[in-house]
Formats: structure tokens, sequence, C-alpha cells
């Protein structure tokens, strides 16, 4: 039995409205175990015997049968979050800047992202792995950010999502618990 945590791309955002409960509750009727909802932004830590691309296609499954709207995750497993979080090199808790990981599910976007955020005046980033890079942006500036702008575009909704380095650290001792 393998420890996961899925990712969910755009929840609780633009009209696309689940309560984590209701998540935790449509996720019974498929073959995960130890599903545990942290946040409203959509991280879920889980136990499966399937392959993380299982996870994936399963997880997405439910979300469009149960809540009827196209769905995107990245699953990684409970142990390369830790490593992921373990690499970063930037600080979880800094008053002037926050650390953020963009989290992929097809590492050739990520790839494209991350060479269009090179090309970006002010952006600091550095890539984790291949499903994953770090980039701070200035506190209280996120939305507007060129990194977080550019993250944003339609071209990534399918394979990326970001979440603030907190929320990692979260998500990965949430999973560690299982």
């Amino acid at each position: 039995m393998e420890s996961y945590a899925v990712f969910l791309r755009g929840i609780n955002v633009g009209g696309i409205n689940i309560k984590m409960a209701d998540l935790k509750a449509a996720l019974q009727d498929y073959p995960f175990s130890k599903v545990k909802t942290l946040l409203a932004s959509g991280n879920v830590v889980l136990q499966s015997d399937l392959s993380p691309k299982e996870v994936k296609a399963q997880f997405e499954k439910c979300l469009r049968d149960s809540f009827g709207y196209d769905a995107w995750v990245v699953v990684l497993t409970s142990k390369r979050v830790a490593e992921l979080v373990d690499a970063c090199p930037y600080p979880a808790d800094d008053k002037s800047t926050h650390s953020y990981i963009t989290l992929a599910s097809d590492s050739a976007l990520l790839d494209e992202l991350f060479a269009a955020g090179d090309a970006l005046d002010g952006v600091e980033q550095i890539r984790l792995g291949p499903e994953a890079s770090a980039w701070l942006a200035p506190a209280g500036g996120t939305l507007d950010s060129p990194f977080s702008k550019l993250s944003a575009k339609p071209r990534y909704k399918a394979s990326t999502t970001t979440r603030n380095l907190r929320t990692l650290i979260k998500v990965r001792d949430a999973a560690a618990a299982l």
C-alpha cells in the first residue's frame, strides 16, 4: 500500500466549489483508503494499491462523475513530496517573499513554463525535479507577480498546480502520518 498526495487544480475558485467533506465522501467509492483532506484548496492524502497514473485516472473520474467538471490533479507519492520540500532552497516563512512550488503531471509543459519564467525579469526560480519547480513572489503580490500570471494561462491548466511551501509541508506531514 503506497501513500500519495493528490493536488487538485482550480477548485473553490472560478465557480467550482467543492466542500472537502463532500470530496472525501465521494472518494469512498474508489480504491483509496485513509483519505484525508487538507485545507480548502484541494489537497488530499490517501493510500492505494494503484500506481500514481491509476490514482490520477480514478481521482479525476471521481471528480468528473461526482461534481460534473473537467478535473485535473497532480499525484505524487508521499516520499516524493518530502523530497521536494527538502530540496526547496527557499524559506517557508519570510516577511518579504512567499515560496511556491509548481507541480506538474507533464514534465514537458513544466519545462516550457520554467523556460518562459527564466525569460521574465525579476523571476527567481529553481527546478526541483521533472515534476516540480520552486519560485518566489513578493509578499502581498503573488497574484500580480509575472510568474503567477504566466502559470495561470490556460495552456498549463490541465497539467500544473501551485502550492505555497507551507502548504506542501502540511501535506508532507499528513501523508507521513498515514
